[in-house]
């Protein structure tokens, strides 16, 4: 299987570092909950996600999550990437969302390739500065944008078709930053202008548009 041109940085490699790459590098299956780094372990390799979805997170001293990001298809892990380029151990865990397909680029590969091919250095460095930039605009929401219109766009953002989501209010307080006592009282005024309806680790959105209105507020 020839990956590679599934990434827009690593179709410019040529045919020599393509052939290292495919052939140095392990084409992984991981199970929907597997944890696949956490505080205070080292990176072995750069996971690059041909299927499924990874949700970064950092998990406080009290034990309060927030989600930092995720890793979709097409797409590698900063996170993985800084502590690979800075030789530290992560700070925050990366757990499977869903079934996971990813390419194993070894630490040593990566090493090789960053110090000697500027086109996978490119490619390296443009999705760190990317993912940084996102970064900063999670730390921007938390810091500054009041938590009705966070939520608000929250429950639009992952609900479905049938206007409906699956998360209890500790799952949404992770996604936002903050604690689950201020998503129940948020979801609670919500309920109460008649925006949504809500029951055990379910929310049925019963007014997307008003939702969206005070989303876009912001």
């Amino acid at each position: 299987m020839d990956w590679i041109d599934r990434f827009a940085g690593l179709s410019q490699l040529d045919d020599s570092l393509r052939n290292i790459l495919v052939s140095k590098s392990q084409i992984v299956n991981l199970p929907q909950k597997t944890v696949l780094f956490g505080p205070g372990k080292s990176p072995e390799n750069l996971l690059l996600l041909l299927d499924g979805v990874v949700r970064v997170q950092q998990v406080t001293e009290g034990g309060r999550e927030i989600v930092l990001y995720r890793v979709h298809a097409g797409e590698s892990c900063v996170l993985t990437t800084a502590c690979l380029l800075a030789y530290e151990n992560y700070a925050a865990e990366g757990i499977a969302e869903t079934d996971v397909q990813a390419v194993a680029i070894p630490r040593l590969v990566f090493d090789d390739l960053v110090a000697g091919s500027k086109s996978f250095r490119n490619f390296v460095f443009s999705a760190y500065s990317r993912r940084i930039t996102d970064l900063f605009h999670v730390i921007e929401e938390i810091a500054f944008q009041k938590v009705d219109i966070r939520l608000a766009h929250k429950l639009v953002e992952l609900a479905g078709p049938d206007h409906k989501l699956t998360a209890t209010h500790a799952q949404l307080a992770a996604e936002l930053g903050t604690a689950r006592e201020v998503i129940s009282r948020q979801l609670q005024e919500f309920q109460r202008r008649g925006w949504v309806s809500t029951a055990r680790g379910a929310v049925t959105l019963t007014d997307r548009s008003a939702l969206e209105a005070l989303s876009e507020a912001g």
